[in-house]
């Protein structure tokens, strides 16, 4: 997955109230960025679209953005063939193992799951990535959970020999896929959740004799991405402050 590849490009607003949005994100994210260390990488910015309609996409789209990031698989499956061919799909959502074949299969331009949280998953992520006959590396954040809340998915934060047992996994017997870095969903309001995840980055990287920054920090949302950035974030993912509230029917 290339930088191109991952580069949304602004343009005109006004078009909408979405292309409005997008373009205030756009804007904090550099001013943020620019607050920190000269020269610093302004992060990836993956508009979350989940339970919106195609055209909301779409607006989204003419704006300049090419990164969405979906939680359902099976809205995701759909959507895709609908969007055009160089948007640059996250799936953010937990995924049942038994669903990864056909996500991976109905999503061709799939460029990242990040939340893979076990070796039962990485191994039918890697099987379909096979089958479908993928022409690159499927990438891959580790789910980590840093809030210890009940609703939360991911290893927990502590648990280093867990988070790094999975990364090796990855390396060692996973080839269709590259483990690009470490994902959560902190708890609202609990900024150390930021800090935990930067340890266990720390930790996992670390282990596999790598330099921390070659794993990226998906961290932050629409309520606390500012912040999530200052305290090291590669990738935030914005959806109702750009799209509007949501509505969440019963999908999976």
């Amino acid at each position: 997955m290339s930088e191109a590849e991952l580069k949304s490009e602004p343009k005109a607003t006004g078009a909408s109230p979405i292309a409005d949005n997008l373009e205030a994100v756009r804007k904090r994210v550099e001013e943020v960025t620019g607050e920190g260390e000269a020269g610093k990488p302004v992060p990836r910015l993956v508009a979350v679209s989940k339970t919106k309609p195609l055209e909301n996409l779409q607006d989204a789209y003419d704006a300049g953005q090419r990164i969405f990031g979906e939680n359902y698989a099976q809205e995701l499956i759909d959507k895709s063939p609908q969007m055009p061919d160089d948007v640059v799909w996250h799936f953010i959502g937990h995924l049942q193992s038994n669903k990864a074949k056909a996500l991976v299969a109905g999503v061709p331009n799939l460029a990242v799951l990040e939340t893979l949280d076990t070796v039962k998953l990485a191994n039918k992520l890697q099987s379909a990535c096979v089958s479908s006959e993928r022409k690159r590396p499927l990438g891959v954040y580790l789910q980590i959970d840093t809030s210890g809340e009940d609703s939360k998915a991911g290893i927990y934060h502590s648990d280093l020999d867990a988070c790094l047992s999975l990364a090796r996994h990855l390396k060692d017997n996973c080839p269709a896929l590259e483990l690009k870095g470490l994902m959560t969903i902190g708890a609202p309001g609990d900024m150390e959740c930021f800090d935990r995840l930067n340890a266990c980055r720390d930790a996992v990287a670390g282990g596999l004799g790598m330099e921390a920054q070659a794993l990226e920090l998906s961290m932050g949302m629409s309520g606390d991405y500012e912040e999530a950035i200052r305290r090291g974030s590669t990738n935030v993912r914005v959806g109702s402050t750009i799209f509007g509230a949501r509505f969440y029917p019963n999908k999976t």
